[in-house]
């Protein structure tokens, strides 16, 4: 197990674009307004020359603990009690405060070794702010400026001296390396709480508000099979009604989050049915070539759950053809009913996309869809096909090559497409058909 570091301090000290200059990359969001992050996401870093897992936590703040807040100082709190470090970020612009000073003495009490970290110490005067952090009690504070990466090499080497001793290094085989899912849907669909579900833990921040989540946040457990990569993504609206800046980098975070994945679960609200914005979803991860299964949560409130059923797959049949038989799991994540289907589907779904057709067994369902219903005319002209290949998967890629291939119209196209997925078993997979032509020697030679 890599050791954890989890970066803790009041909201808008800076404690996301820390864990951006550590990770290389900008996977957390950042902007000025005080509690973007609400749920602790993690993400492998190497930190003086240690692989290590950071974690980014919500703002430490005094609240209730039924509010948002209170919610996200829990998540914070939990982090505390799994990490071997724990990086206290304070802003050196603004000054120690009275609440800086209460949650350094809460932390003083915890089994935990604490490093005080000055952030903002950029320009003049920013190393003697920083010299107010002694008052924590946690020894010598490191000065960065984690916007402009001042004092992350001195970091670095402070880190690598107070983490536990490094293990003997173990070979990791290849067929342990996780699956990657990315948890989509609209807001308040019931996201958070199926991870929350699979993880066995209050990992994400969940209630009755919509759009609780607003960042991609990463964790890992295990199934019966083996490690998955799980991605809670923040609920994606109709476009028209994206209008602030922060929303509009969430649904950013949730497409990159869409690119790496392998398959994407999109959780739907039974009560409220699939809509034309889960449809955009589905079609959005069609494009970017991930299988897709639907999780039909909240399936215990619905009352006529024959009727909801027939209207679902009516609305797949006729809205989503490019993912003809996708698996549906009715479930609740909120009571757990149902839940133990979803991973069994996903790698199901996951072998079907993964899955690499013979040629010799490709060509002769070629021959056989060719034979039932031959290639129509262009221009008065047959078009001629010749043969298949099949040079991918991850998803299923066919290319055909024939004259004219290329001409081939829209319908003729799906027909293949469909009928390549029925004799393979491959529903709920996007498949990719690419067509080129062969070239004529003879053509504009004099």
């Amino acid at each position: 197990m890599l050791p954890r570091i989890a970066i803790i301090g009041r909201p808008n000290v800076g404690k996301s674009t820390l864990f951006n200059r550590l990770v290389g990359r900008k996977l957390a969001i950042v902007d000025n307004t005080p509690g973007v992050t609400r749920d602790r996401k993690e993400y492998e870093a190497r930190i003086g020359g240690r692989d290590v897992i950071l974690l980014d936590t919500a703002g430490l703040e005094e609240a209730p603990p039924d509010t948002v807040a209170g919610r996200m100082r829990a998540s914070s709190e939990a982090a505390i009690q799994q990490a071997d470090l724990i990086l206290f970020v304070v802003d050196a612009k603004a000054g120690l405060t009275a609440s800086d000073r209460a949650f350094a003495a809460w932390l003083r009490r915890q089994k935990v070794p604490v490093l005080a970290v000055a952030n903002k110490t950029e320009g003049r005067g920013g190393t003697m702010a920083a010299l107010e952090a002694y008052e924590l009690g946690f020894g010598d504070p490191v000065a960065i400026s984690a916007e402009h990466g001042e004092g992350i090499s001195d970091l670095h080497s402070t880190v690598a001296g107070m983490l536990p001793e490094e293990p003997e290094e173990e070979e990791e085989d290849d067929k342990d390396r996780p699956l990657r899912l990315a948890v989509v849907g609209r807001p308040n669909a019931g996201k958070s709480t199926l991870l929350n579900a699979l993880l066995g833990e209050e990992r994400m921040i969940t209630g009755p508000e919509p759009g609780l989540t607003r960042d991609a946040v990463t964790s890992e457990f295990n199934d019966a099979v083996g490690r998955v990569r799980i991605v809670d993504t923040a609920g994606m609206r109709k476009k028209a009604r994206i209008v602030e800046g922060l929303e509009q980098m969430s649904v950013g975070a949730t497409i990159n989050a869409l690119k790496e994945a392998e398959v994407a679960v999109l959780v739907l609200d039974a009560l409220l049915g699939l809509d034309e914005q889960d449809l955009r979803i589905a079609r959005l991860a069609e494009r970017e070539g991930r299988a897709v299964v639907i999780a039909l949560n909240k399936w215990d409130a619905v009352e006529d759950r024959i009727a909801a059923r027939r209207g679902i797959e009516d609305t797949l049949q006729t809205s989503l053809a490019q993912l003809k038989g996708i698996t549906v799991v009715a479930m609740s994540a909120a009571t757990g009913r149902g839940v133990d289907k979803l991973m069994p589907a996903v790698r199901e779904t996951m072998e079907r996309w993964n899955k690499r057709v013979p040629t010799g067994e490709l060509n002769r369902w070629f021959e056989g869809a060719l034979s039932r219903h031959q290639p129509p005319l262009a221009d008065g002209r047959r078009i001629k096909l010749r043969y298949a290949t099949m040079p991918k998967a991850r998803p299923p890629t066919i290319v055909i090559f024939g004259p004219r291939a290329e001409d081939l119209p829209e319908d003729y196209r799906r027909y293949l497409v469909n009928s390549f997925r029925d004799a393979f078993d491959m529903p709920g997979v996007p498949i990719r058909l690419q067509l080129r032509g062969t070239s004529n020697p003879f053509v504009d030679k004099e």
